[in-house]
Formats: C-alpha cells, sequence, structure tokens
C-alpha cells in the first residue's frame, strides 16, 4: 500500500524495492506466508545473490534501512515509479524511465488532469500517470487483453492506487474509449500496434476546450499514418522526437604541463621544459548510442470552436 502516499515504516502487504547494487533490484511484496508448488502454505523466503531474507523480517523496518542477508545485505527502498519500472514483472515490453518522463512532459499533467492510456501492458507508464494526476486526477487504462486488465487492476488495488484508476478491457480501435469518458479527458496517451485507428475515438474522448495527445510507435511507418490522421482531425503543433540517452565515463587522467616558471626564449620545439604529468578529471563521450525505443509523436487539439480540420492531398504532403 505504499504507492500512494510517504510512509517511514514498512507494514505488512506494502511493496518494498530490495537494492542490493545498480544493477540487482527486487520488488518485494511483504507476505510472512507465500504457497509453495504443491500448494503448501510456507515461510516466504527471497533468495539473492546475497543470500537469504525471510520476507517477515521486513515489517516494523524503517525505509531506507541496512537489511542484513544470509550473506550481505541490502537496503529496503521506498516504491517510486522509477524503480517500479526496473523491477516489474514483464507481461509486455514496457516504456521505460527517458521516455515516460518526456511523456508526462509533453501531455502537460499535473493533479487534476484526467487521463486516458492505451493500452494497459504492464503498468509501468500508468504508475508514472497516476502520480503526475492524483490526488484530484484520474486515469482512464484500456488494454485489449482481458487478463492483462484484471491482473493491472489488481496490482493497481494492492499498490494502493485504486482508487484513482479505471481499468477497462477494450478494443479501443475498433470500440473507441466508451462513453463513460466522452468529453473528459485532458490528455491521451496511445501504446497500439495501429494508433491511427484510435485517434478520431481520442477526439470525441477530449474536452471541447481541447488538450493534449501523445502516440508511442517503434516504426516510422506507424508514425507517418498517424501524422497524417492527426492532420486530417485538426491537430495542431504535431511533433516527433526520440528520446536518446548518452551516458559519458567519468575518468581520470594524466596532462603534460609545461614548466613556465623556468622557461627560457629557447626553450621551445624539442627543448620544452615539462613538469611531471599531472591527473585531471575529464569527461568521455560513449563511442555508441543506446538502441531505439520508441517515437513520441505529439500534438494538440485546439477548443472545439477552434478545430479546422484538413484534408491530405500530394501538395500537403510536399510542404
Amino acid at each position: 500500500m505504499s504507492f500512494n502516499k510517504l510512509k517511514s515504516t514498512i507494514e505488512e502487504g506494502d511493496t518494498v524495492i530490495l537494492y542490493l547494487n545498480p544493477s540487482s533490484l527486487h520488488a518485494i511484496t511483504v507476505n510472512p506466508l507465500t504457497k509453495n508448488k504443491k500448494d503448501a502454505v510456507v515461510e516466504n523466503i527471497l533468495q539473492t545473490t546475497q543470500g537469504g531474507l525471510k520476507i517477515k523480517s521486513l515489517i516494523g523496518k524503517e525505509y531506507g534501512s541496512r537489511i542484513q542477508l544470509t550473506r550481505g545485505f541490502g537496503y529496503a527502498l521506498h516504491p517510486t515509479p522509477e524503480l517500479w519500472t526496473i523491477t516489474l514483472p514483464h507481461r509486455t515490453q514496457i516504456i521505460y524511465t527517458p521516455d515516460i518522463s518526456m511523456i508526462v512532459f509533453q501531455l502537460e499533467l499535473r493533479p487534476g488532469s484526467v487521463v486516458i492510456e492505451s493500452g494497459t501492458g504492464s503498468g509501468s507508464l500508468s504508475h508514472a500517470l497516476i502520480r503526475a494526476i492524483k490526488p484530484n486526477g484520474h486515469l482512464y487504462t484500456f488494454d485489449f487483453h482481458e487478463q492483462r486488465a484484471d491482473v493491472a487492476r489488481n496490482e493497481f488495488e494492492s499498490h494502493g492506487i485504486g482508487d484513482f484508476v479505471t481499468v477497462a478491457h477494450q478494443d479501443v480501435c475498433q470500440n473507441g474509449f466508451g462513453s463513460d469518458v466522452a468529453g473528459k479527458a485532458d490528455a491521451v496517451f496511445l501504446d497500439l500496434p495501429h494508433p491511427w485507428e484510435a485517434v478520431p475515438h481520442a477526439v470525441i474522448a477530449m474536452k471541447d476546450a481541447g488538450g493534449r495527445l501523445c502516440s508511442f510507435s517503434p516504426c516510422v511507418e506507424q508514425v507517418q499514418k498517424t501524422c497524417e490522421q492527426l492532420r486530417i482531425l485538426g491537430f495542431i503543433e504535431i511533433t516527433t522526437m526520440e528520446v536518446l540517452i548518452k551516458e559519458y565515463q567519468i575518468t581520470s587522467r594524466p596532462v603534460s604541463v609545461i614548466d613556465l616558471e623556468n622557461i627560457k626564449p629557447e626553450d621551445s620545439g624539442p627543448n620544452t621544459k615539462w613538469k611531471d604529468p599531472v591527473k585531471i578529471v575529464s569527461c568521455q563521450a560513449p563511442p555508441t548510442l543506446a538502441g531505439h525505443t520508441g517515437y513520441l509523436t505529439v500534438a494538440t487539439l485546439p477548443p472545439k470552436g477552434a478545430r479546422v480540420p484538413h484534408s491530405v492531398n500530394r501538395s500537403d504532403q510536399q510542404d
């Protein structure tokens, strides 16, 4: 229940992120007992590279405290959407924090915003959207896969954020977002194989005052069709971007220094006097960039009375 608000003490039923090192983190639900493969109730013990951890030992500990394991130690961290993205169980491919941060920024989300998301997937983005819009906003999230929708709904409830989200099993490309959300949304996010088919339904779901739309697509052909549909329906400020991370390496390297204190006019070229090399801290760009994740296409839907739909013809496409 610890996703809803910050807590100081771990309680039964909480989600805890066990940090061992930057590449080894575990999301733990604090349940003292669990069922084994034979369906028998046994003590819940997590096995890690640093040894075993009895889950019941976390109850009553403070978040951020050092946790002793049988062959080492870790730290019990308070869950955040960023940590959850790293540790969540993958039911689908997920969107990661660099793209998530740009999506939240481009959708102009704030407490009280009403957001539509399709599809729900593993809920990586959903947790970040809920944090941005609570306590007065609401997320309507849709997935065409019924089991994934059910799992996500239960997950949101167990994390204590079920009141801020409505999960629906629905094919939004064929059936839209439903009459319950028509005219309510400030923003719409699409992560679909054919997002251009959902754009007309997004227009119906958005408020008369307009709003923002963002679509995530891995292929540029999807982007082209989506941008074409957005323009036809009167969207403006259509922009496509790609978020790439460039991680610089911090290194210490020796640098030769001229002995300026004892230099003479004849001391030049091969006669130049040098001091002993000194070490300086420098940055080195990576030789290659991280791989492509997807393209983010964002657009603005103007207020209802100011929308001017466009027909796409050959001359438009050449502009």
